[in-house]
């Protein structure tokens, strides 16, 4: 897996700030203040949050497909959520932040909490992971007693460790992988002590093999919740064979992080009455991508040309802003798809179409656009010819494919991947 970087979520509005400040000429602190608001502890403990983000059954394994069970998180950054709004685009769930370390509780977090469940939505609460400031089991008490306890009443997910690198810091808070193993064992040992339910665990796989010593000790006890914003969950953390939630978006239709549920509603209203539940295998590494809003890079690019050669109007440009968003909406309802603006298996199969010698468009323009980002020395001129035949031959005969020049639906997956 390419190494990467995430802004934890309520950093987000610290960076935000600080472009602002250079544009404008405000300082950071109007940046950090404007995203961020704590609930006062004591006056001497109030300090503000340095890092939070809480980071696929028909007849065979359930896939991530374009129907997925849609979800969200906020913090305080996100300091009005319209969740009427929230609810008709579609999503079934949101976790929101509660805490950070033993001095910070979001000043948001009741109005989150309880905006969610008022329009039905599956809610829960996470807690930021400081291990620098206070011991897992201190922190576990934090958590429960300002929000994030869990019952089972159908309507409350079982609460989130959120841990994960803060920039800024020193790596993995200047703490040995043994010594954070111990202590995200404390913090579990606790929050089930107090809650009779394991913690989910959110990361991401370059922290925790990085940061824990790639260990794979809470696999077999706790829920995964992935952070990864390159298209697929994959590599999972060590020792976990599923997840159970994966965020893969910083923005998109909902306000805050876009997140996926690994299940059905079934699965989600299960884990809520129960605080578990069996995740169904991840979709396989050599799956079709995921691309949605808030995207950029080659797949979205992908996309791009290939709406185009369905009659879309697209400036190219690698971003997936708003106009794409209504561009695959409408390539959807023709197609007769889900309409939710989300490039998963089944729009991608629609949008493909077999290209080979001789052929001209922006579909051709697509495959030389992934056949550059690989080496090959093309010109993006949309026109399939002597030079793109052989830099697809090239490439099929590096992937195991066929070697025939021809651009079908095996090839198309390769070169999206």
């Amino acid at each position: 897996m390419t190494l990467l970087l995430r802004t934890p979520r309520h950093l987000r509005g610290v960076v935000r700030g600080l472009v602002r400040g250079a544009v404008t000429g405000r300082g950071v602190r109007a940046g950090v203040l404007g995203g961020l608001t704590a609930v006062p502890v004591t006056a001497a403990l109030l300090v503000a949050p340095v890092a939070a983000s809480a980071t696929a059954r028909e007849t065979g394994p359930r896939l991530a497909t374009d129907a997925s069970v849609r979800g969200l998180d906020v913090s305080a950054y996100q300091e009005t959520v319209d969740w009427s709004a929230v609810a008709t685009d579609g999503a079934s769930f949101a976790y929101v932040k509660a805490t950070e370390g033993t001095s910070y509780i979001s000043s948001r977090f009741s109005q989150q909490y309880d905006g969610a469940a008022a329009v039905g939505l599956i809610r829960g609460a996470y807690h930021f992971a400081r291990p620098d400031k206070a011991s897992g089991t201190d922190q576990a008490d934090y958590f429960v007693d300002h929000g994030g306890a869990w019952q089972p009443d159908g309507k409350t997910l079982p609460g989130v460790l959120d841990i994960e690198a803060t920039p800024g810091l020193p790596a993995c808070y200047g703490i040995s992988p043994d010594a954070t193993v111990r202590w995200i064992a404390a913090f579990d040992s606790e929050y089930r002590r107090r809650t009779g339910r394991h913690p989910v665990i959110n990361s991401n796989t370059s922290w925790w093999s990085q940061c824990t010593g790639n260990s794979s000790a809470f696999a077999a006890t706790n829920l995964l919740w992935i952070g990864s914003w390159t298209g697929t969950p994959h590599p999972l953390p060590n020792g976990w064979a599923s997840y159970a939630f994966w965020q893969t978006s910083d923005s998109g239709t909902f306000p805050g992080d876009q997140d996926v549920f690994n299940g059905t509603e079934q699965d989600l209203r299960n884990l809520a009455a129960n605080g578990t539940y069996m995740p169904p295998p991840p979709p396989p590494a050599g799956a079709w991508p995921v691309v949605q809003q808030g995207y950029s890079g080659r797949q979205v690019t992908t996309v791009q040309y290939l709406l185009n050669a369905h009659g879309a109007a697209l400036s190219v440009d690698g971003s997936f802003g708003p106009a794409t968003h209504d561009a695959v909406v409408a390539f959807q309802t023709r197609s007769q798809l889900t309409a939710d603006g989300i490039v998963g298996p089944n729009t991608w199969r629609a949008l493909i179409t077999t290209v080979q010698k001789g052929d001209h468009g922006p579909a051709v323009s697509a495959v030389q656009a992934e056949l550059k980002a690989r080496g090959a020395a093309l010109s993006i001129d949309g026109s399939f010819g002597a030079a793109t035949h052989d830099a697809v031959v090239a490439f099929q005969t590096r992937n195991h494919l066929t070697a025939d020049g021809i651009v079908g639906p095996n090839t198309w997956l390769a070169l999206v991947n």
